[in-house]
């Protein structure tokens, strides 16, 4: 799935019910707790998007986890797209940004 490399980003799109059921709220928690940077925000669509960098192996779980969501959540599905490690803008944590 991501190139083995120590450190990277990674983009994904989460579809299904997967707002209102505190997706962003737990996805920050798995990150945080995997050692991610980067951020979580719900689109305009119903989908969720966020930017996860850091350990290859890390975000590779952090992407296992998104397939299933917190509980009340019903994922349909996950795009990934890998991104350089310069594309994570936030110097450190993993914060939820307002709707995009």
């Amino acid at each position: 799935m991501i190139p083995d490399q120590r450190r990277n980003c990674c983009r994904f799109n989460v579809r299904g019910k997967v707002q209102g059921v505190f997706f962003r709220a737990s996805t920050r928690e798995q990150a945080t707790r995997l050692g991610l940077t980067g951020w979580v925000r719900n689109l305009a669509n119903g989908d969720v998007e966020l930017l996860a960098c850091g350990d290859t192996d890390k975000i590779e779980r952090l992407g296992s986890w998104l397939r299933q969501g917190p509980r009340h959540a019903d994922v349909s599905e996950v795009k990934a797209e890998i991104l350089p490690a310069a594309a994570d803008n936030t110097s450190r944590g993993f914060e939820i940004r307002r709707n995009g």
